[in-house]
C-alpha cells in the first residue's frame, strides 16, 4: 500500500478542462485537443500542475461524452489517439500532467459490450449490465433515472429490462461482474502506460446499487470494489485519483481519501455548493447563500479531514455556474470579489480545482433561451413552463444555475470569438469578452489571473498551506470569512470581508508584526476597516 504523507498532488493545484470551450485549433467551432496543446504555455505561466480533462473519448455525445462508446480511442470531434499521446508527452515538457475523467458507473449503449449484451442472455457480454426479467409495460420497480422517467428500459431481444440510472443511452455496468472489473482495470493500466498522471472518476459512489432494493448510491460493496481497483492499478503508479461522490460526508470521505493510499487522493463532495438552494428541492429552487452555514460547513470538512483524509478545494466545474456571478458581485466588483474567492478557497488545506476561466473572473451569462445548448436546461425550461411558471422565474433560475454559464467558450483576447476559434463556436461566447479575457490580464499586474498566479505560487512556497492545521475565526461573524492555518513552525491568516460593504474587522491581532502575503487592494490607512470584498494573507514564523 502506498503512504500518501509527502504525495506530489498536496502542493498541486489542478486546472480543469472543458475541452469543446477551450481552444479551437481547425475552425470547425468546437474546441480540440491540439487546441489546448496551443495553450500549454498559458497554463506553466499560471503554474499549474496538472489538467483534469473532462471526457475524451468516443462517444454519441448523449450526455456530453459522459457516455463512452470505447473508453480506448479518443472522439474525433477532439482529434485521434495520435493528438491525445502528443498532448500527454508535450504537458509533460510543461511539467503538468493529464488527469483522464473516468465513467466507469456506465457505458453508452453503442459500446462493443452492450451491442453484444442485448443481443441474447448467452452472449458473454450479457451479463457485463444490470439486467431484471418482466412484463414488457411492467418495469421491475418504480425506480426513477436521474434524467427522468423510468430507471428500466425493456429490450425485446432478450425479454428483459437494463438498468440506466441517467440517460436510456447510459446503461449501468454490472460491477458484480469480476470480468468487467478486470476488463476495466485492464483499460485503466492501458492508459497509465501512455502516461497519463491519474484520474476523476465520475459518480464513482454508484458502482455498488441493489436496484432491487433501490440501493443506487453508497451500496454494500462500494469500497470493496474501490479497494481492489485500487491495489489492482491505482497503487502501482504515483498517481492522483479523485471520486465524485455525490453522497459523501465526512465519516465516509476519511475512507475515499484514507493516508494509507487503499482507495483515493481525495474526494469531490458538494454540501457547500448546494446550499443556495431551498432544503429538499431543485438547484432552480433559489435561494439566498446562509453564509455561517457556508463558514460551518466548510470549516467542519477542514477539520474533520485533518490528517486522516484529503479535501479537494473547488468553486466551479463544468456543471455549475461561475462563482464570481454566483457568491461574488460580477458587476462593480468583478476583479475585488473574484480575487476574494479565490483567497478565501487557495488558503485553505486540500488541493484547489481550478475551472477554466475562472482564473479571468469569467462570469455567467443571459441568453435567450434559444441560445442555449444544455440538454438540462432546455428540458427543465419545458416541465416549468408546462406546470405553470412564469418565464421569468424560469429563466431567473437558468440565469443563476444553467450549466451552459460554465461552458461558454474561453475568453482568450478582443478579437471575433475571443480568440476561441476561427469558425462559429458551438455555443455564443459571452459578450463581455472584449473586457474579459487573458491577453487583457496577463498585461495587467492587478489582473485576477495574477491573484490566482499569486496563489498557486505560494502553496508551493509555504508548507503551512499544505499541512497547517485549520481554525475558523469569528465563526458567528455575519461579514467576515476568516480563519487561521498553523503547524510547528509557521502561521498563516486568512481574513476576507465576503461581502460588498466596508467594514471594520472584529480582530485582534498585532497584524504589523506579520508579513502581507497578500491583499487585493493597495494598504488603506486604517489596516483594521476592510474595504467591500477585500481580502488578506498573513504569514508569521512562530
Amino acid at each position: 500500500m502506498s503512504e500518501q504523507t509527502n504525495k506530489w498532488w498536496k502542493s498541486a493545484v489542478i486546472y480543469q478542462i472543458y475541452p469543446k470551450s477551450f481552444q479551437d485549433s481547425n475552425g470547425d467551432g468546437i474546441g480540440d485537443l491540439n487546441g489546448i496543446i496551443q495553450r500549454l504555455d498559458y497554463l506553466e505561466n499560471l503554474g499549474i500542475d496538472a489538467i483534469w480533462l473532462s471526457p475524451v473519448y468516443r462517444s454519441p455525445q448523449d450526455d456530453n461524452g459522459y457516455d463512452i462508446s470505447d473508453y480506448q480511442d479518443i472522439d474525433p470531434m477532439f482529434g485521434t489517439l495520435a493528438d491525445m499521446e502528443r498532448l500527454i508527452e508535450e504537458a509533460g515538457k510543461h511539467k503538468i500532467r493529464i488527469i483522464m475523467d473516468l465513467v466507469l458507473n456506465h457505458s453508452s449503449d453503442e459500446h462493443f459490450w452492450f451491442q453484444e449484451a442485448r443481443k441474447s442472455r448467452e452472449n458473454p457480454y450479457h451479463d457485463y449490465y444490470v439486467w431484471r426479467d418482466g412484463e414488457e409495460g411492467t418495469p421491475p420497480n418504480d425506480m426513477k433515472a436521474n434524467f427522468g422517467g423510468s430507471a428500466w428500459e425493456w429490450v425485446p431481444e432478450v425479454k428483459q429490462y437494463y438498468f440506466h440510472q441517467f440517460s436510456v443511452k447510459q446503461p449501468d455496468l454490472n460491477w458484480e461482474n469480476p470480468k468487467v472489473r478486470k476488463e476495466i482495470y485492464r483499460m485503466i493500466q492501458w492508459w497509465i502506460d501512455k502516461g497519463v498522471g491519474g484520474f476523476r472518476l465520475d459518480v464513482i459512489d454508484q458502482i455498488a446499487k441493489e436496484p432491487d432494493k433501490k440501493i443506487t448510491a453508497n451500496g454494500p460493496r462500494l469500497h470493496e470494489f474501490i479497494q481492489e481497483m485500487s491495489r489492482e492499478v491505482f497503487q502501482k503508479g504515483d498517481l492522483i485519483t479523485v471520486g465524485e461522490a455525490w453522497g459523501a460526508n465526512p465519516k465516509n470521505a476519511k475512507l475515499y481519501s484514507n493516508p494509507d493510499g487503499s482507495e483515493f487522493s481525495m474526494v469531490f463532495q458538494f454540501e457547500h455548493i448546494c446550499l443556495d438552494q431551498q432544503p429538499g428541492k431543485e438547484k432552480w429552487d433559489l435561494a439566498p447563500l446562509p453564509f455561517l452555514k457556508l463558514k460551518e460547513t466548510l470549516s467542519r470538512w477542514q477539520t474533520a479531514l485533518d490528517g486522516c483524509g484529503w479535501n479537494s478545494l473547488f468553486w466551479n466545474n463544468h456543471d455549475l455556474p461561475r462563482i464570481v456571478s454566483r457568491w461574488g458581485n460580477d458587476k462593480e466588483y468583478r476583479v475585488e470579489s473574484a480575487k476574494m474567492l479565490a483567497v478565501l478557497l487557495h488558503g485553505m488545506q486540500g488541493t484547489p480545482y481550478i475551472y477554466q476561466g475562472e482564473e479571468l473572473g469569467m462570469t455567467n451569462v443571459k441568453y435567450s433561451i434559444g441560445e442555449y445548448r444544455d440538454i438540462e436546461i432546455r428540458n427543465m425550461y419545458e416541465e416549468r413552463k408546462r406546470q405553470g411558471y412564469s418565464e421569468e422565474s424560469v429563466m431567473r433560475s437558468i440565469y443563476a444555475k444553467g450549466r451552459d454559464n460554465a461552458r461558454t467558450p474561453m475568453q482568450w483576447d478582443d478579437s471575433a470569438n475571443a480568440g476561441f476559434s476561427a469558425g462559429e463556436p458551438w455555443i455564443k461566447v459571452n459578450p463581455n469578452y472584449p473586457e474579459i479575457n487573458a491577453k487583457a490580464e496577463l498585461r495587467d499586474p492587478d489582473s485576477v489571473f495574477m491573484c490566482y498566479k499569486k496563489m498557486v505560487a505560494l502553496r508551493k512556497q509555504y508548507p503551512v498551506f499544505v499541512d497547517g492545521h485549520f481554525e475558523l475565526l469569528l465563526p458567528e461573524d455575519d461579514t467576515f470569512f476568516a480563519y487561521a492555518r498553523r503547524n510547528e513552525g509557521e502561521e498563516l491568516y486568512v481574513i476576507c470581508n465576503f461581502f460588498g460593504r466596508e467594514t471594520a474587522l472584529p480582530l485582534e491581532e498585532n497584524w504589523e508584526e506579520m508579513e502581507l502575503l497578500y491583499s487585493n487592494y493597495e494598504p488603506g490607512k486604517d489596516a483594521a476597516v476592510y474595504r467591500p470584498y477585500e481580502a488578506r494573507m498573513y504569514y508569521r514564523k512562530r
